[in-house]
């Protein structure tokens, strides 16, 4: 659509790891060049509205720094001596060195790895493709969804929920395991509409008074890992006071009798013990959800960080059925929709090639897989050649000090497919250059809401950069993998794969510009069932239908107490929250990320400052078995005793020491279907006397 003869907007929807998936425009100045990036007004739950690091992309897109050329390594590895080489060479170069590796130790040698630093099904899943065909090393994708997808699917049997705009027609949202104000702005768009035309009430629940707590009407500050004591507790006031839907449980839940005893020695009394919330917080939230028939409970990722998350999820998911509010339009609850898409991904990922005897490594634990661990590896050869496309373990992997340890090893050959020149490309053996979402094309679901979305290309790649996609075919055609989805575009991908998932056609969706998949409210509320063989909501899951690790898991919604509590030899616990500018650590190239978040740094209550004889801005040392690294203080008393927090996934090259915040957290995998825990690390905490 043309503004003017220089400009014109072009419909897209955000690429990045963000459930809201918001649908954008975005202005083209030129055949190179974008101008300003707005939220889609005419999208129903974009409304017009994003957030600032994706309003002024075209800093990130037109940055200095970009990776615009190939490269290769000319000296040291992470010494950052670099030769410009054609592209030619480069995808020559990557494909001898699988070639080789793959003759000697065979094809399981090979690990590519992958995340979302774009969520576009094209860019991001084709990886696979060439995975499959050449029966490289699997993935296990663990790093973020795993634990919280799983505690909701064990209750309701399906990944999906009420539809998220209702939550404009709530008259109480609860926002839980979220900061919504920096990871999904467009809960607080809808959240804030309904406290305005109805005097909704907006209740937080976290650990820290962070920017969507302060716009809260109530905010219960718990402590990390507790959500499970404090919805039990919940659940105990309900039935104790006659606020339980009985009607509603006798036709939509299983052993609910068998819950409603379970929960008789689950006291407010008990939980304030475990939480630290106060007894008379714990009441008050409990009469609030159990006497507003339009509760709604927007339950976020956050339950994906705790060891005891999965049940921690089940838990809060719990409190909505115990109350019957699934019943009301703008009642009910909401984590993902994934389900309502019916995706057939087979010609994107290769999936009707795929062995399933070839072995899965778990992204999680990407430090022990290069470091050799019997535990990960088995049988198989150890890991000596990768190509990395949209992420940067680097940085936000768990378990840091193996992680680089991993990568330092001079028989790893590395190829990274990047924009900027994170700390992951830094030691690449080939570095490839890659567009950002404006130059090139995909399609996006989203993940926190109920569109799909087309985005096309805006504008021609800057330098020499290509697309995911791009790569991925040109490795295919040196490596000798032959397979359908190579031949085809983008677009023609996308093509097949609409009318594959039963979808329309690409010339439909770039007319309507996107497609509204919610699914009719009797579903999407579970008004004909839920999703298990019973047609009844789950209080005593199976957890062994969400993942293989189950032993010793409660049967019932409590709190499990697997979390790494505080000690005497390390009494705080640490939370790595995301940070509002950064999303994910290639923003932290953007200017003006960097100035709005400065520095990292650990907020600490003033008593727990007192006693380690630490000063706002003074810096002090952290740490645990895995390491410890130095930190300057923020004084904060937004947060419980014994509770810190580091906001923002920094880029190691922040850190006075030169590495990350991650260096903390472990790599264990979390029960049932595993995860790292990044919110569940125990750590001490020492005034700097070097």
């Amino acid at each position: 659509m043309k503004t003017s003869p220089e400009i014109e907007i072009f419909s897209t929807a955000c690429p990045h790891d963000c459930p809201s998936t918001c649908s954008l425009e975005v202005e083209k100045l030129g055949p190179q060049q974008i101008g300003r990036v707005r939220g889609a007004g005419d999208n129903t739950y974009t409304a017009g509205v994003i957030c600032a690091k994706v309003a002024r992309y075209a800093e990130r897109t037109h940055n200095p720094d970009r990776i615009l050329h190939p490269m290769k390594r000319v000296g040291a590895k992470g010494a950052g001596q670099w030769e410009q080489i054609s592209w030619d060479e480069a995808l020559d170069t990557v494909a001898h060195e699988f070639k080789s590796r793959e003759a000697k130790l065979g094809a399981e040698t090979i690990w590519p790895y992958y995340y979302a630093g774009t969520m576009g099904l094209v860019q991001r899943d084709g990886i696979e493709r060439l995975r499959h065909v050449k029966g490289y090393s699997g993935q296990e994708s663990t790093i973020c969804i795993n634990l919280a997808w799983g505690g909701w699917k064990a209750g309701t049997g399906a990944y999906r929920g009420a539809d998220p705009r209702e939550i404009a027609k709530s008259d109480v949202v609860v926002i839980w395991g979220t900061n919504a104000v920096h990871t999904q702005i467009n809960v607080m768009t809808h959240a804030t509409k309904a406290r305005k035309e109805r005097g909704a009430k907006i209740v937080v629940i976290d650990p820290y008074r962070n920017a969507t707590a302060l716009a809260a009407d109530m905010h219960l500050m718990l402590r990390p890992g507790t959500d499970g004591a404090l919805a039990v507790a919940v659940m105990h006031i309900l039935f104790k006071e006659d606020m339980a839907d009985r009607a509603y449980l006798e036709k939509y839940a299983k052993d609910h009798q068998i819950l409603e005893e379970h929960l008789q020695s689950k006291t407010p009394e008990w939980a304030s013990e475990i939480t630290g919330l106060s007894v008379d917080e714990i009441y008050e939230f409990a009469r609030l959800v159990g006497q507003t028939p339009k509760t709604f409970f927007r339950l976020g990722y956050g339950f994906s960080r705790s060891r005891n998350g999965a049940v921690n999820m089940h838990a809060a998911q719990c409190i909505s059925v115990v109350t019957g509010c699934w019943q009301y339009e703008g009642g009910g609850a909401f984590h993902t929709n994934g389900e309502i898409f019916h995706w057939d991904k087979t010609l994107i990922e290769g999936l009707d090639v795929r062995d399933p005897s070839v072995r899965m490594l778990d992204q999680s634990r990407i430090g022990p897989v290069l470091t050799g661990d019997k535990q990960d590896l088995g049988d198989g050869p150890p890991v000596t050649a990768m190509i990395i496309q949209n992420t940067n373990p680097m940085d936000v992997a768990p378990e840091l000090g193996l992680v680089h340890e991993g990568f330092a090893r001079e028989d790893l050959f590395v190829c990274v497919h990047e924009q900027f020149m994170t700390e992951t490309a830094k030691m690449a053996d080939i570095i490839l250059p890659a567009t950002t979402f404006v130059e090139h094309d995909d399609i996006y679901q989203a993940g926190g809401q109920n569109h799909i979305t087309l985005g096309k290309k805006v504008i021609e790649p800057l330098g020499e950069c290509r697309s995911n996609h791009e790569v991925i075919c040109a490795l295919a055609s040196r490596l000798d993998a032959k397979h359908p989805g190579f031949e085809l575009s983008p677009l023609e991908l996308i093509e097949e794969t609409l009318q594959l998932s039963g979808w329309s056609d690409v010339k439909s969706l770039e007319d309507s510009k996107w497609i509204d998949a919610q699914v009719p409210f009797e579903q999407a509320h579970y008004l004909e069932g839920f999703s298990h063989a019973d047609g009844k909501f789950h209080f005593s899951p199976d957890w062994s239908l969400i993942g293989s690790n189950f032993s010793g898991m409660p049967s019932l919604p409590d709190h499990w107490d697997v979390i790494h509590n505080a000690t005497a030899e390390h009494p705080f616990r640490l939370v790595t929250a995301p940070a509002r500018n950064f999303l994910n650590t290639s923003f932290t190239a953007t200017a003006t990320s960097l100035k709005r978040e400065k520095r990292p740094t650990v907020m600490i209550h003033s008593s727990d400052a007192e006693k380690i004889g630490a000063e706002s801005q003074s810096v002090v040392r952290m740490g645990n078995k895995q390491g410890s690294l130095l930190i300057h203080v923020d004084i904060f008393d937004g947060l419980l005793p014994g509770t810190v927090i580091v906001e923002g996934i920094w880029p190691s090259k922040y850190f006075i020491e030169k590495i990350g915040i991650n260096l903390l957290v472990g790599a264990d995998a979390a029960k049932p279907n595993g995860g790292a825990a990044f919110h569940d690390t125990a750590v001490w905490i020492k005034a700097n006397s070097e």
